[in-house]
């Protein structure tokens, strides 16, 4: 049972304008602000030529038509900004012309939503649909941004205006967004968020405290639904989202947003200390799972979105607004976006004040679910040669957005993705291309657990790719340890697979040099348990970015027709474009990425085990997949299995210089043996050098000791990289 500690209220604000994001106390400061030279006033001045710019056209409010990406559906997004941008422009030059503007547009959608069936481009029984958009979500979007725009020109307006646009659309809207959608207004998903935080805002806004009561709360009050179960659901309490970074910092905006409205209106709701600060530990998270500024690409994730995006910017503002912390200038350096209100003007002095220092970036196990307990999400860091980081997936299913991936890693070097993931099947708001939703091939491959870096048994996904399934079940991580050499996580699942049992273990190694000559070197370390009692498939697909260079082994190449793998669960989206058979002892791969780097993977093979060498493409009539690399191994009829492998970046290709510099592999031998239930990697270097890693991964953290080769040794804790003296 959830036990909410926000003060409640019932009573009626009084109607001051503006009143939400921008309070009239920021109007002052930012009026002043405009007359003096800097970065804010430099924002202000684009803004003020773009909206100029855009008022001298003739106001459209077509009749709805298109989907995602459509005409129609792309007018309705610019005039909601456009109405919001000027109506910013009308509350810091008190030009009546904006506020006419902003006037004149509503009393158009006034006439129109009234009359407005449900979407003609609406997908039944995929998306709950809107009036002016094919779906309700962007619906509630409109309304959050056109709420403040009405917020900000609101003491303009004649009584009959007033009742004319809140009678004719407000009205309409939120009644359409709440109780005739009750069943995605009480949804504890980021489309429940964006609603409820629209219908709140309005309700603000139009002196409705009911509105606002029932947004909080959910439609009856009772908690069960609501913004405030959302906080409490979809947030681990480190402030990680369960569906991933993609989606946190697209739900970051309605949280930030109606959390600021909450706290100018109503202040004793201490909204951005509700349940220990979970509003401002989710901005710092949705900082945190980025890499390069972009963020990381889990589930139904659009690679190029990163920390520039609207949403966190206005994350970032407010967060600093609120706590002054001098990291956060660091981020609203990078994204070079300064936002037009009260708390985007203090971000604004405090750059041209230069009081920005250095954001850090750390090693985190971001536990899952709003307990924390369900599983983390892991990313490991580090600096040799170039910021360094693995991303291990030991996390929550993620709803209806989360693909079937359980265990999976990336790996990114010199601002690279090196293991890469696919991300989502989409080309967003492209009409051409499926309207812009996300494409038939999302389900049928991205989703698929062979299109991730992680074991798929007998060539089918997780949970049988079954959504319910995949949220009933999460891993369960074992630990998560560093020291100033490693940082090392474990983790296991059971239900992946029925009778089948999945443990992985992942380490982010940087060698101690030997002397000041040495060159710094890292690793990943990883090691795949699969256990059962039945023969099994097991296939470990490592997914790569680059141009494939050398392999120690022969390989078997396809050169005139191209076979496809499979039949089905993504495996039919598989081109097989090469195989092998290695012998027992040490495999290599060896690819360049574009960053000018080698990555070089050392596995050890029984002798039974297969290579497969693939090309995504296969069963894509459009062209929607990317044609990416990777290469799988397969081992067949066997019980048990332990995948061990080691990735080594190494050396420098420079064609503008033309040079080339250490472009083979180091590692000569590598070693896995389990002695009291301790992983045991030994890792030796053509240089002489030679470590050996040992894992406690059982439950219980302790002194440890074991022999190898004839020696004795002892570790205290999780884990211990051995220096093995030559």
């Amino acid at each position: 049972m959830v036990v909410f500690t926000l003060l409640a209220s019932t009573k009626v604000m009084a109607r001051t304008s503006p009143n939400l994001v921008i309070s009239t106390a920021d109007v002052k400061d930012m009026r002043g602000a405009i007359q003096k030279d800097g970065q804010f006033t430099k924002a202000f001045v684009a803004s003020k030529l773009s909206v100029d710019e855009q008022i001298a056209q003739v106001i459209t409010v077509p009749l709805p038509a298109d989907g995602g990406g459509g005409y129609t559906h792309e007018r309705h997004k610019k005039n909601y900004k456009l109405m919001y941008d000027a109506g910013i422009v009308y509350q810091l030059t008190q030009d009546e012309k904006y506020a006419s503007y902003v006037r004149d547009m509503l009393l158009e959608y006034a006439k129109l939503y009234p009359t407005l069936p449900l979407h003609p481009k609406r997908k039944m029984g995929k998306q709950n649909p809107g009036k002016l958009f094919w779906q309700s979500l962007n619906e509630a979007v409109w309304l959050v941004y056109t709420s403040q725009a009405y917020d900000l020109i609101l003491s303009s307006l004649t009584a009959n205006e007033k009742t004319e646009i809140e009678n004719g659309l407000f009205r309409p809207v939120v009644k359409f967004l709440s109780v005739e959608s009750p069943e995605t207004f009480n949804k504890v998903h980021n489309h429940g968020t964006w609603t409820t935080a629209a219908v709140g805002m309005t309700g603000y806004v139009l002196g409705e405290q009911e509105w606002v009561e029932q947004a909080l709360y959910g439609l009856d009050k009772s908690g069960t639904g609501g913004f405030l179960r959302q906080l409490d659901e979809l947030f681990s309490p480190q402030g990680y989202y369960n569906e991933g970074p993609y989606y946190q910092r697209y739900a970051l905006m309605p949280f930030v947003t109606f959390a600021k409205a909450i706290q100018t209106n109503q202040p004793e709701r201490e909204i951005f200390q509700y349940r220990d600060g979970i509003v401002l530990k989710a901005i710092d998270t949705t900082i945190q799972l980025s890499y390069n500024k972009l963020f990381f690409p889990i589930n139904d994730a659009i690679k190029s979105k990163g920390i520039d995006t609207i949403e966190l910017v206005n994350g970032v503002t407010i967060a600093y607004g609120l706590t002054e912390d001098s990291s956060l200038l660091d981020i609203a350096r990078q994204q070079d976006q300064v936002i037009l209100t009260g708390d985007g003007l203090k971000v604004a002095n405090a750059l041209d004040k230069n009081l920005d220092t250095s954001y850090k970036f750390k090693s985190v196990a971001f536990g899952d679910g709003n307990d924390g307990k369900q599983g983390a999400l892991v990313v490991m860091r580090q600096d040799v040669g170039g910021e360094q980081a693995v991303l291990f997936k030991p996390a929550a299913q993620g709803l209806g957005h989360g693909h079937f991936d359980k265990l999976t890693w990336q790996f990114y070097d010199k601002g690279e993705e090196i293991v890469s993931d696919y991300g989502a099947a989409r080309f967003l708001n492209v009409e051409a291309k499926y309207g812009g939703r996300y494409l038939p091939e999302n389900d049928t491959w991205a989703k698929q657990t062979v299109a991730h870096n992680t074991v798929v048994v007998d060539e089918k996904s997780h949970f049988n790719a079954n959504v319910e399934m995949g949220n009933a079940n999460h891993p369960e991580l074992l630990f998560f340890a560093k020291n100033e050499h490693a940082t090392v996580s474990s983790a296991q699942i059971d239900s992946a697979y029925k009778g089948v049992s999945l443990k992985r273990t992942m380490a982010l190694i940087n060698l101690p040099r030997q002397s000041k000559q040495d060159h710094e070197q890292s690793l990943v370390v990883d090691i795949f348990d699969v256990n059962s009692n039945e023969e099994h498939q097991y296939d470990l697909p490592v997914h790569f970015k680059g141009h494939l260079i050398s392999t120690n082994f022969t390989l078997a190449t396809q050169l005139t027709s191209l076979p496809v793998l499979g039949k089905e669960n993504g495996y039919q989206h598989l081109w097989l474009k090469a195989q092998a058979q290695p012998k027992a002892g040490l495999a290599q791969i060896t690819w360049l990425n574009d960053n000018g780097r080698f990555y070089t993977s050392s596995s050890i093979m029984d002798g039974d085990a297969s290579l497969i060498f693939s090309q995504i493409g296969a069963n894509d009539p459009l062209f929607n997949l990317r044609n990416e690399n990777a290469y799988i191994t397969r081992k067949s009829h066997a019980k048990n299995h332990t995948f061990v492998s080691v990735l080594e970046p190494h050396g420098e290709y420079n064609p503008s210089k033309e040079f080339t510099i250490s472009a083979v592999s180091k590692v000569e031998a590598l070693t896995y043996k389990k002695i009291n239930n301790i992983d045991l990697v030994d890792i030796v270097f053509s240089n002489n050098k030679h470590y050996l890693l040992a894992v406690n991964t059982t439950k219980n953290n302790q002194l440890n000791t074991f022999s190898f080769n004839g020696s004795k040794y002892q570790f205290d804790g999780r884990f211990k990289l051995f220096d093995i003296k030559q």
